[in-house]
């Protein structure tokens, strides 16, 4: 690099060597990820591939120079896959990282993890790579799965690169991968392979090398194996940045050969030669079936049509529960600290606004987030659970033939049925799928159903509005309104996943390919580290939105202040916290005469959230809502709950005040307008819930879209269709109820 100065004096600055990059590759569920945390000593950092938002894992790791020093090299665990043939941006990384495309750098040795119980299968990407030029160390995992272990030395002649035996759990092995990658990195040496193609398919083949573009820098070796690789893969794809003369190329082969089946011409020609060599090395004692009678068995229970579906459901309500009930314990502690250093800071500090500020926005907003953690870090324990233990596999197995149905596949369904947790933790979970468009898809559904932030608003609306009677005579009318809110969730999310996946994020359909891999004992430790990952990453991106948004709601709805009128409401308030600080440690001491005189409490009429309401009302007013509501539908865009504060912040009822919901339901109730009729019926209570359970009010929902999709324009359109869908239900609701005479 050369660097300029003002004397045109030019100085050569020597470049630091870049470290060696291995990469470690292999099919779903062969234990790649926990030999990847065996190499590296767990000390991953995570990050996302160049120009998409897949998790990219990395990690420095010492290897030795030919001289024998030591030096830093990066691991790069890539995301499974069972060949190199792509046709979506997601398969495509596996590709570009080995090719060095895309800002990737170029590997310097490829280590590809393979499922000691089913060679044929993972050889299948062992032998793309191998075609590649790229250099090669093969570590045969899970060798412990099998009754009799292959020979590495006989396995590694027939196929001309190094394997070692490994069992990553129990770091079996590790010592001498090492020694493997070690050497590999010293000689350099590529592996040399020649199939023998049908020359009818050569013979076509190399229009489409001459079509490949220069920019990958292909070299001469690689120009046939790459021409392969877009013959199976371009073709109603979802590859982006794929040259116009590449994919007239392809389309122009397959119409010349229309009479042969030219992806099955490649793949038999690859297995021949995978059955020759382990037929081969098979003769020379290599034997490996797998111990995994009691996985058949099991699984002759939880694939069973009707019995799967019966034990797939208990498991659904325990995960429900646990989201609920596990995580309530700890969601309450949280609660009690947020409030006690509210309680601290209103003490310590003088009355005004900066103290409202600290104590409403900021530890308000603050806590705002926090309480969603142990929700957040109990579903992705649980996932973790279920997928390590191999049972999540199957459960996307025995529900893709529903979920085929709305244009998804099985796996799906368990972010949405977290959803009735937290959408937030749902869209993260929405990582487990592999195709951007059906991340996406789930992404824009999972909104819909009724997360807990909704049922303080339920349970205020439906305590307020409608009369604890019973329909028939034996139905609770209360309880049964709840059930028909989940009910009702659960039928708008399908609707809307299979009408968008239909129109807006339409896409072709894909077969679901599954491993499905033994049942095993969950790693723990891996499993933890996962769950204080995601945790971490909710904290810091969802959070700071959080807070920002509860501070400029806090804002809105708190100027202009004038100050409080001494009289008896005054009194008894002064009394009561100088009663509170008297119990409080240390130095705290009830507020003096001129502090009270300079309190201040907001003018909710004056103050711009009020204006944001009444500016709202006109088209609110077609739902039955005034503009309290309209200015508590401004307040639950920072959380649902903040719906029940805010109107209760609207009417001029503090939280010393309250101390409980009853309060604010009774003036609900009890409200009249001039004429004598109720602002809030029954009817504009079935229209607010059919509103909130529709709209996507939660601007933490929003945020992490928007950092899982990396741009606004698909929370933008989450928010207006949503909201645009709950203004038309809320209105057919309201007008059609008054058409019949309700009121």
């Amino acid at each position: 690099m050369t660097m300029a100065w003002p004397n045109a004096v030019s100085v050569e600055v020597p470049q630091k060597p870049r470290p060696p990059v291995i990469l470690l590759a292999g099919n779903p569920n062969t234990g790649k990820t926990t030999l990847f945390n065996a190499l590296s000593g767990e000390a991953a950092r995570v990050g996302n591939y160049p120009g998409i938002t897949v998790e990219r894992r990395s990690a420095s790791i010492n290897v030795q120079n030919p001289n024998g020093s030591q030096e830093k090299a990066d691991l790069v665990d890539l995301p499974g896959a069972y060949s190199l043939s792509a046709r979506s941006p997601e398969e495509k990384i596996t590709l570009e990282a080995i090719l060095g495309l895309a800002s990737n750098p170029v590997p310097s040795l490829v280590v590809l993890v393979v499922d000691a119980g089913q060679l044929a299968r993972n050889f299948y990407l062992l032998l793309q790579i191998m075609e590649l030029s790229v250099p090669t160390v093969v570590a045969i995992n899970m060798i412990d799965e099998v009754s009799s272990p292959p020979s590495m030395p006989e396995l590694s002649r027939c196929l001309g690169v190094t394997c070692v035996a490994t069992n990553a759990r129990k770091k079996i092995g590790i010592t001498e991968l090492r020694k493997a990658i070690d050497q590999a990195l010293s000689s350099g040496t590529p592996p040399s392979i020649n199939l023998d193609y049908p020359a009818s398919l050569l013979g076509e083949l190399g229009k489409i090398a001459d079509a490949l573009p220069e920019s990958w820098q292909l070299t001469e070796s690689r120009r046939r194996p790459m021409a392969l690789w877009a013959l199976t893969s371009i073709g109603d794809d979802e590859l982006r940045d794929i040259p116009s003369e590449l994919r007239l190329a392809c389309e122009n082969m397959r119409i010349v050969r229309n009479d042969h089946d030219l992806d099955l011409e490649i793949v038999h020609t690859r297995y021949a030669w995978i059955e020759d060599c382990l037929r081969h090395a098979q003769n020379k004692g290599l034997s490996n079936p797998p111990k995994r009678l009691m996985s058949e068995r099991i699984d002759r229970v939880l694939l069973h049509p009707v019995l799967g579906f019966l034990a797939f459901a208990l498991v659904t309500i325990i995960l429900f529960q646990a989201l609920f009930i596990g995580a309530d314990p700890l969601i309450h502690l949280i609660e009690i600290g947020v409030s006690a250093c509210q309680s601290v800071v209103v003490h310590y500090l003088p009355s005004g606004w900066p103290r409202d500020l600290l104590v409403k926005g900021i530890i308000g907003g603050v806590g705002n987030v926090v309480v969603f953690l142990p929700q957040i870090a109990l579903l992705f324990a649980i996932i973790g659970f279920l997928e390590d233990s191999g049972y999540m596999s199957r459960v996307a197995f025995l529900i893709d033939r529903v979920m085929r149905l709305l244009g998804l596949h099985g796996r799906a369904f368990v972010p949405m049925i977290s959803g009735f947790a937290c959408a937030v933790p749902a869209i993260m979970a929405t990582r487990t799928l592999e195709r951007q468009r059906d991340r996406l898809l789930t992404m824009l559904v999972v909104p819909l159903m009724t997360c807990s932030a909704r049922l303080p608003v339920y349970t205020l609306i439906i305590g307020a509005l409608f009369p604890p009677s019973r329909l028939g005579g034996w139905l609770p009318l209360q309880g049964t309104l709840m059930v028909g809110l989940y009910g009702f969730a659960i039928v708008a999310t399908l609707g809307a996943a299979w009408v968008l996946g239909r129109t807006v994020v339409k896409a072709r359909r894909v077969p679901l390919i599954l491993e499905l891999p033994p049942y095993r004992l969950p790693h723990l430790r891996s499993i933890a580290r996962m769950v204080v990952s995601r945790s971490g990453d909710f904290l810091r991106e969802a959070g700071t939105i959080i807070l920002l948004c509860t501070i400029v709601l806090w804002a809105l709805l708190s100027f202009p202040r004038a100050p409080v009128h001494n009289g008896p409401a005054a009194s008894a308030m002064v009394t009561h916290v100088a009663q509170s600080a008297q119990q409080l440690p240390g130095n705290a001491r009830p507020q003096s005469d001129a502090e009270r005189a300079a309190e201040t409490k907001p003018i909710i009429e004056r103050s711009p959230g009020a204006w944001i309401g009444r500016t709202l009302e006109p088209v609110l007013k077609p739902l039955g809502f005034d503009w309290r509501i309209g200015v508590g539908l401004v307040g639950s865009f920072a959380a649902r709950e903040v719906f029940v504060s805010t109107m209760a912040l609207v009417y001029g009822i503090s939280d010393n005040d309250t101390g409980a919901e009853v309060p604010l339901r009774e003036r609900m109730r009890v409200e009249r307008k001039k004429d004598g009729s109720r602002p809030y019926s029954p009817l504009v209570g079935a229209s607010l819930l059919a509103f909130f359970a529709i709209a996507c009010q939660c601007s933490s929902t929003l945020a992490v879209i928007r950092r899982e999709t990396r741009t606004w324009r698909w929370p933008a359109f989450l928010f207006a269709y949503t909201g645009i869908l709950a203004w038309l239900t809320s209105f057919a609701i309201y007008q059609g109820g008054r058409l019949i005479g309700l009121s």
